[in-house]
């Protein structure tokens, strides 16, 4: 008797898996580990390398794509439009970055699960839940500053959620100009 409920049981246990994975397509699980580099790969013409950057600062363009949602990211999750994410040619995935527009000074975390853009003059490309907080959806693409950072447990769990990290209080008028004063020479 105990044979058949042993036997009975893991044969419910197997159609549970198998109807989990009809259900949900074969993503990964989000999670910080492993961190992926990847090898390097080609896009119209252009190689990236993907390399760690533990000191990752650049000045540059963002914009924000989001009608792919539910698609596979290139690390392996579920494309969340709404979620606080984003997109680097060359950052391990994930990764964790603030991103600040140079237009405002606001400032958000989020984090790199996926590659791209691959647009001429773009640094990274904003989820539209992430282009929202920061204010820069309705014009498609802002002067941004992209750094490294890591944030703490706490933040990371809910950008893992596809939420929002505490808030962080915006840049001021002076470090505005100077990074401003940057990106100008930079983008000619």
């Amino acid at each position: 008797m105990r044979g058949r409920s042993n036997i009975r049981c893991a044969g419910i246990a197997a159609a549970m898996l198998m109807l989990g994975a009809c259900a949900g397509g074969n993503f990964r699980p989000v999670a910080d580990a492993p961190a992926r580099i990847g090898p390097a790969y080609t896009v119209r013409g252009t190689t990236y390398v993907p390399a760690a950057a533990p000191d990752y600062d650049a000045l540059g363009y963002a914009s924000w794509y989001g009608p792919e949602s539910g698609n596979r990211t290139a690390n392996g999750e579920r494309f969340r439009p709404g979620g606080i994410t984003a997109a680097h040619t060359t950052l391990p995935l994930p990764t964790y970055v603030e991103v600040t527009a140079l237009d405002t000074g606001r400032r958000i975390i989020v984090r790199v699960n996926d590659r791209g853009p691959f647009a001429a003059g773009r640094i990274i490309d904003l989820s539209r839940g992430a282009a929202e907080q920061l204010g820069m959806k309705a014009q498609g693409h802002a002067p941004v500053r992209v750094r490294r950072v890591e944030p703490s447990e706490k933040d990371r769990k809910k950008l893992r959620e596809g939420k929002a990290a505490a808030a962080l209080p915006p840049l001021s008028p002076q470090e505005l100009r100077t990074l401003r004063a940057q990106l100008a020479p930079a983008a000619r």
